[in-house]
């Protein structure tokens, strides 16, 4: 029996650990921005066009953020559960609703520049999803 911590029998595998770091930058992520930077910023007694403008600007690259670190989770999810948990399974259930929030979100802002209620609903459907995905357990985990 070994004394490290990377030997112990339970310990989380390299799936459990990609799991929770795409999860942490962009759950993370979309809620820092949303719930404390913007409303930070706008407190400091910035213009609103330009917190809009910083938040138009930050808020795509989050959600293409959110996408990769969703696909790499839906893949961590099938390589411990097998395919069908992806449809059957609350955490595959709600990565692919962000994954079809943000693809929306895309094709919004790409082909309807003034739905900005679409925009912000999709973000918020994100972010909520991803708050929902971290009380779920990691595929893979450690046995607790």
């Amino acid at each position: 029996m070994s004394r490290f911590a990377i030997s112990r029998p339970g310990s989380p595998n390299a799936g459990a650990i990609s799991w929770l770091l795409a999860q942490t930058f962009w759950v993370g992520g979309l809620w820092l921005l949303h719930f404390l930077l913007l409303p930070a910023i706008a407190k400091l007694g910035l213009a609103p066009l330009l917190v809009e403008e910083i938040a138009g600007s930050v808020r795509p690259l989050l959600v293409g953020l959110a996408g990769v670190c969703t696909g790499l989770q839906i893949l961590v999810l099938i390589r411990a559960e097998r395919l069908a948990s992806l449809w059957r399974d609350m955490r595959g259930q709600l990565l692919l609703t962000v994954l079809l929030m943000a693809a929306s979100y895309f094709a919004v802002r790409h082909f309807w520049p003034t739905g900005g209620l679409w925009l912000m609903f999709s973000y918020l459907v994100m972010a909520f999803c991803g708050l929902l995905l971290v009380l779920q357990p990691v595929p893979g985990g450690a046995k607790r």
